[in-house]
């Protein structure tokens, strides 16, 4: 369940679910609203589960389970994955140096699962591992003005110019951590962190003080994303080989051994992963959702992952996995395609998920 129900209900929302949470769906003209996030920034209530991860021995433990370095520096973060031992994503996570503990943000879906397993494998480890999802609300603040619009309405700190950075603040009274995005809406942005019981100052601040942003919901965030060349944990990662997805800004091949690495450092060394993700731009009257066949000269070569309508570009745009040496042209449903270069939309930053191979 969202932190806000009541409040997103005020701002005329509907809701979805997401990982088994409530989120709001859209606030209505949800077209209206891209455009303004495009433009000037808008504000969305983000879904993900967080672990706290304490003990002396903290960095070395979950260094040598993920997929990429864990930063020993308060106030700095990466992007990681979980593994399992033939190499597929079990879980995407964002992982933060926070001083005498680390956060771990994943989607929701896998955050109790990631907890218990973590405590099953402490032995005569210092760590204690400890789920706080239900402590804390996120924000995320995307577009062009995101920059201008925290730092009006944030006090004892400042933005942060490295994403995945964080400083600590207050907002309307409340304490916040504003952390540095990478850019996976293709624009500036920040997730802000609040305390669970301050999320309604704390969301009220962002839309109406200062600069004021657009509330946006699911069905903008996937739109926006597909148009920054973001794959999603939910649609195109969980379960491929990261080679297949292209995830570079997720691997440190020369860390440790981590679940899979031996596979994705294999497939690393030959350069040849079994399939790619592409981006497709539909024709105007195309009908196909995520699970379509993708056919190249008549053989079947892959599927869709995504399908969403781009407000910018007035047409629906899609992901998919193809086979690695399948070129096109491509068809979906009988319909030809067009294989588009990613990023669809060139915003005011880029994804770090974009995929390269």
């Amino acid at each position: 369940m969202t932190v806000l129900r009541d409040f997103h209900a005020d701002y005329g929302a509907t809701f979805t679910e997401r990982g088994g949470r409530e989120l709001p769906a859209d606030y209505g003209r949800p077209e209206r609203t891209h455009r303004a996030v495009r433009n000037v920034v808008g504000v969305t209530e983000a879904a993900y589960g967080v672990l706290s991860i304490s003990g002396d021995d903290r960095l070395d433990f979950v260094d040598d389970v993920v997929s990429n370095r864990v930063p020993a520096d308060d106030g700095e973060g990466c992007y990681a994955l979980l593994l399992d031992p033939q190499a597929r994503i079990r879980t995407d996570m964002y992982v933060f140096n926070a001083g005498d503990r680390l956060l771990v943000f994943t989607p929701p879906e896998t955050v109790t699962e990631v907890a218990e397993e973590w405590r099953e494998n402490v032995f005569i480890e210092d760590v204690e591992i400890t789920n706080i999802t239900d402590d804390f609300a996120v924000f995320s603040v995307h577009g062009p003005k995101s920059t201008e619009k925290v730092a009006s309405v944030m006090n004892g700190g400042s933005p942060p110019d490295s994403q995945l950075a964080f400083d600590r603040g207050r907002m309307d009274d409340e304490g916040v951590t504003v952390i540095r995005t990478d850019g996976l809406a293709g624009e500036e942005g920040y997730n802000v962190v609040c305390a669970a019981d301050g999320a309604e100052p704390v969301f009220d601040t962002l839309i109406t003080r200062g600069l004021n942003a657009a509330p946006f919901g699911r069905t903008v965030w996937e739109a926006l994303t597909l148009e920054a060349g973001t794959p999603l944990f939910e649609s195109e990662l969980r379960d491929r080989v990261p080679n297949v997805c292209g995830l570079r800004n997720a691997l440190d091949f020369e860390k440790g051994c981590y679940v899979g690495q031996e596979i994705v450092s294999k497939v690393e060394n030959r350069g040849r992963p079994s399939g790619r993700l592409v981006g497709l731009r539909l024709p105007e009257d195309a009908e196909a959702d995520a699970g379509a066949t993708v056919e190249a000269d008549g053989d079947e070569v892959g599927e869709l992952t995504r399908v969403q309508y781009s407000p910018m570009l007035e047409t629906d745009l899609a992901f998919a996995e193809v086979d690695y040496a399948a070129e096109g042209p491509f068809t979906v449903d009988g319909d030809s395609v067009e294989h588009d270069s990613l990023p669809f939309v060139e915003g005011s930053d880029r994804s770090a998920r974009i995929p390269e191979y």
